[in-house]
């Protein structure tokens, strides 16, 4: 609820926005650092931050077209998978953009990437955060996730999906090893 306004702001903005030319075409947002996005430090919560990027997708969503196949589908967005790396801290009434983009996907997975960029001041255009992240749309009623080719494919890459970057790569491999962690039963 506490982002209520925003979601609401990337919704009707979607409306006027152009739409998004093809799957790897980039998300750009732009935010500002309010009171109520501090911690005890007096910088933007570590925290705001992953509930800042479902903003990212949610864009990314709405302007690759994907409203009417997640209703078709009856599906929702999920994440499987997130990590961020911190390397400047957003102050108070900071100016920021979000930009959010596909990398590349397997058969079960889209890969993507999240990057919160300085706007203004002395580090003007310098990435204060980085984030990977896993997800897909889940079938609500099926119960199961919807195929990636469908999703590929609705908004016009019938392709396969690009090498997976070296980063991207790792990570993915050191998340399915956490994965299998938390599967083990004790």
């Amino acid at each position: 609820m506490n982002l209520i306004f925003r979601m609401m702001k990337v919704f009707i903005s979607s409306f006027f926005k152009t739409r998004l030319k093809g799957i790897f075409a980039v998300s750009k947002l732009h935010f500002r650092v309010w009171p109520n996005d501090l911690d005890t430090n007096f910088h933007m919560n570590n925290g705001r931050y992953l509930t800042i990027m479902d903003l990212g997708r949610f864009d990314l969503v709405l302007r690759n077209g994907l409203m009417k196949f997640m209703f078709a589908h009856k599906s929702v967005p999920v994440l499987a998978a997130a990590t961020i790396r911190y390397r400047l801290s957003l102050d108070p009434f900071q100016k920021y953009r979000l930009e959010s983009r596909v990398v590349c996907w397997d058969e079960k997975w889209i890969y993507m990437e999240q990057r919160f960029i300085l706007v203004g001041g002395d580090k003007h255009e310098a990435v204060a955060a980085i984030a990977l992240v896993k997800g897909g749309f889940l079938n609500k009623k099926e119960k199961k996730m919807v195929s990636v080719a469908d999703v590929i494919n609705e908004v016009g890459h019938g392709e396969k999906s690009p090498e997976f970057p070296t980063h991207v790569k790792e990570w993915a491999e050191a998340e399915n090893a956490l994965r299998d962690v938390t599967a083990e039963t004790r």
